[in-house]
């Protein structure tokens, strides 16, 4: 597939090298082509392309939402939302907010009884969402490698062909997958980033994951 990376932060750069690997046709949109970073991510992944954020939308046949949570609905009004009607939309945000951290807690600008997905779902009517890769660090998105065999990443979305399609793709890249429902679920799912989060900003731990056990 041709699969559209909008963000080149270290979560764009690493899923834009993930998808590559699983033989995918990946180009990474950016605001600036010019980032030195992006030129180095070039060079080690000589298939890959850099483009600008709505030349990346057009490229991809499925979308990768890897910008920060505040510029999320910035970006997507600069492509326009014509650029993604019937597309899969993986949204790897969260709404984490300018402040910084409390006793190790991020903040985040959306309340309890709202998420950011649902707001770039309202934003993306014709698209299909799938909120994915915003509960874990980058350096785990791919192949995670962990001794209770291998963690859950949580889905939710409004379209069943939609997580079914990037449920396929989570297992390729070592994940299990768990479907939370509709896209209301990440009202849910959203804030496991402030629990991954809080072992890092506590004590320095960064290498784990989630794991859901069942009977």
């Amino acid at each position: 597939m041709n699969i559209g990376i909008l963000g080149s932060g270290v979560v764009g750069q690493t899923l834009g090298a993930a998808f590559l690997k699983e033989g995918h046709r990946v180009a990474i949109g950016t605001g600036n082509i010019s980032k030195p970073e992006l030129a180095q991510w070039q060079q080690k992944n000589k298939d890959g392309q850099v483009l600008t954020f709505a030349e990346a939308a057009q490229f991809g046949d499925v979308l990768v939402l890897a910008v920060s949570g505040t510029a999320a609905e910035t970006v997507i009004h600069e492509i326009g939302a014509q650029q993604f009607a019937g597309k899969v939309v993986i949204d790897a945000t969260n709404p984490i907010a300018k402040e910084a951290p409390q006793d190790g807690v991020l903040r985040y600008f959306t309340g309890a009884n709202e998420s950011l997905m649902e707001r770039l779902q309202t934003a993306l009517p014709h698209a299909k969402l799938v909120k994915a890769f915003n509960s874990v660090g980058s350096a785990f998105m791919y192949n995670p490698s962990f001794a209770g065999g291998p963690p859950t990443m949580f889905i939710c979305g409004n379209d069943s062909g939609a997580k079914e399609q990037v449920g396929e793709i989570l297992k390729t890249f070592g994940w299990e997958v768990a479907d939370m429902g509709t896209a209301t679920a990440a009202r849910a799912i959203e804030p496991l980033a402030i629990l991954w989060c809080l072992p890092g900003f506590l004590h320095n731990q960064w290498t784990h994951a989630f794991k859901l056990l069942k009977n």
